[in-house]
C-alpha cells in the first residue's frame, strides 16, 4: 500500500477503535520533585507533597518521585506516618521495575535529607511495571501498578492489515557519502570533430543533427578551389550527427562542419571544492542522478585534471557513464553521491523507522502484539541506515515501515508524558 493509503487506514481505524490499545488507564504517571520545571498531570490516583504518586498502607505512606532537575533520572521516596514526614533513616526501601520485555530493574535506597534516594539511574522509556516495599518499625509494606508510557497493543492481524513491519536490531554497513553536482559530456575517444581536408565548395550533405551515422558512410562532399575535384568526408565512427554546419553551396576552409558523438559511451566531470580534495578520490563509488531524480547510474571517479575551474577554484574529476540505452545525453546536469568511507557498526536501525517522542529520537519495539518506544543515543546517518549508540537491546524487534502508524497510536491513547 502507499502510505496515504495508510494514512487513510489508521484515520478510519482510529474513528471506530479497531485499534487495541494496550495502554494503562491511568495517565503516564512520572511523579517529579517538585519545582524541576514538570507540569502536574492530570491524576486519577492518590499524589502527594511532591506530586508524586502517594501509596499508603495502614498509617504508613510513601510518595514515589523521580527527580531528574539537573541530573539522570533518579527515584526519590518520601515516607510519611499519619501525614506526617517520617525521618527517612527510620525506613528500608526497595524498587523493582519490571519492563516490557521481562527486564528487571532493582533500586535500593539510602537516607537524604528528608528523602530516600534510589541507588541508579531510572533509564528511558519510564514505562514498567513498579513493586515498591518498605518496611518501617518491624512491619513490611509492598504495592504495586503500572507505570506506562509510549507503549500501545496492536493485535497481529491490525498489525498486517496496515502494514506495519518489523526487524531486528542488527549490524549494518554505513556509508558515509559527499554529493557533487557534475555535467555529462563525451568520453574523450567517442567524440569528433570533421573539417574540410582543402578548401572548396560543398557539393552535398546527405546527414543533419540527430541523425545516425555508420563508420564510413559519406556525410557531405566538397569540390577542391585547387584541383576542381571533389572528394568526400565520411563519418570515422559510428554515432549521431551532434552538430552541423555544413551546407550546399558553403565555401569552406578549416572551420568545424560536422561533430559526431556516440552517446554509448559518456563521462561525467564532477566538481569537487577544495575542501573535499582530501576526501573524494579516484577509485571511489559514486552514485549518479538526474536532477528529477529519474535516471540513476553508479560508476566511479577516476582521475582529477590537473587544473582548477577558475570561475569557482573547483577541481574536476572524471567518471566514465555507460549509456546502451542512451537515457543520458551530453550537457546534463547531474549529481553525484561519492562512498567516501564504508564500515559495518554492530548496532543500527533503518533511517525511515525513527520518529521524534517528546525530546527523544525513537524507534517503537515490538514485544508480543505490544509496542513501545526506545530512546536512541545515535552516531552516523545515512538515508538508509543510523548507526546506534545505546537505547535499544542487539536482535530486539523493532517497527521499520509505518512506524508513523504506532506513534498515532500512542498519542491517540495518551500514552506519553511531557518531560
Amino acid at each position: 500500500m502507499k502510505n496515504n493509503q495508510f494514512r487513510n487506514r489508521l484515520a478510519a481505524t482510529l474513528i471506530s477503535g479497531l485499534l487495541i490499545t494496550g495502554c494503562s488507564s491511568e495517565p503516564d504517571d512520572h511523579s517529579h520533585a517538585a519545582g524541576d520545571g514538570h507540569e502536574a498531570e492530570a491524576a486519577d490516583f492518590p499524589r502527594g507533597p511532591h506530586n508524586g504518586r502517594l501509596l499508603t498502607d495502614g498509617d504508613l505512606a510513601i510518595e514515589v518521585t523521580i527527580f531528574e532537575a539537573g541530573r539522570p533520572p533518579q527515584f526519590r521516596l518520601f515516607a510519611y506516618k499519619d501525614g506526617a514526614l517520617l525521618d527517612p533513616a527510620q525506613v528500608e526501601a526497595k524498587v523493582t521495575l519490571t519492563r516490557l520485555d521481562g527486564e528487571e530493574n532493582v533500586f535500593a535506597f539510602a537516607a537524604e535529607a528528608d528523602h530516600l534516594s534510589g541507588d541508579g539511574v531510572v533509564t528511558e522509556p519510564h514505562s514498567f511495571d513498579v513493586k515498591v516495599e518498605a518496611r518501617h518499625a518491624g512491619h513490611a509494606h509492598s504495592w504495586t501498578y503500572g507505570s506506562y508510557e509510549g507503549r500501545t497493543a496492536i493485535s497481529a492481524g491490525m498489525a498486517a492489515e496496515v502494514g506495519i513491519e518489523v526487524a531486528p536490531v542488527g549490524p549494518a554497513m554505513i556509508e558515509e557519502t559527499i554529493e557533487l553536482l557534475g555535467r555529462v559530456e563525451f568520453a574523450p575517444d567517442a567524440e569528433s570533430t570533421l573539417r574540410a581536408r582543402f578548401p572548396g565548395k560543398v557539393l552535398a550533405v546527405t546527414k543533419s543533427e540527430g541523425d545516425r551515422v555508420k563508420k564510413g558512410e559519406l556525410l557531405a562532399r566538397v569540390e577542391s578551389n585547387d584541383s576542381l575535384k571533389p572528394y568526400d568526408i565520411v563519418a570515422p565512427m559510428d554515432g549521431v550527427m551532434v552538430k552541423r554546419t555544413a551546407q550546399v553551396g558553403d565555401v569552406v576552409y578549416d572551420t568545424p562542419l560536422f561533430v559526431i558523438g556516440d552517446l554509448s559511451r559518456l563521462r561525467v566531470d564532477f566538481h569537487v571544492y577544495p575542501g573535499d580534495l582530501g576526501i573524494v578520490q579516484p577509485g571511489q563509488m559514486v552514485a549518479v542522478r538526474s536532477i528529477d531524480g529519474g535516471r540513476t547510474a553508479e560508476t566511479e571517479l577516476e582521475a582529477y585534471l590537473p587544473t582548477a575551474e577558475s570561475a569557482t577554484q573547483t577541481m574536476i574529476v572524471h567518471a566514465p557513464l555507460m549509456n546502451p540505452d542512451e537515457r543520458w545525453v551530453p550537457g546534463m546536469t547531474v549529481k553525484g553521491n561519492v562512498v567516501v568511507s564504508r564500515e559495518e557498526v554492530p548496532l543500527a536501525v533503518r533511517t525511515d523507522a525513527l520518529q521524534r517522542f517528546r525530546d527523544f529520537t525513537v524507534v517503537f519495539a515490538q514485544v508480543g502484539e505490544e509496542y513501545e518506544v526506545r530512546m536512541l543515543d545515535l552516531g552516523r546517518q545515512t538515508p538508509e541506515w543510523t548507526e546506534v549508540l545505546g537505547g535499544i537491546k542487539p536482535g530486539q524487534p523493532y517497527v521499520t515501515v509505518n512506524s508513523f502508524l504506532v506513534k498515532a497510536d500512542i498519542e491517540k491513547s495518551g500514552a506519553s508524558h511531557d518531560h
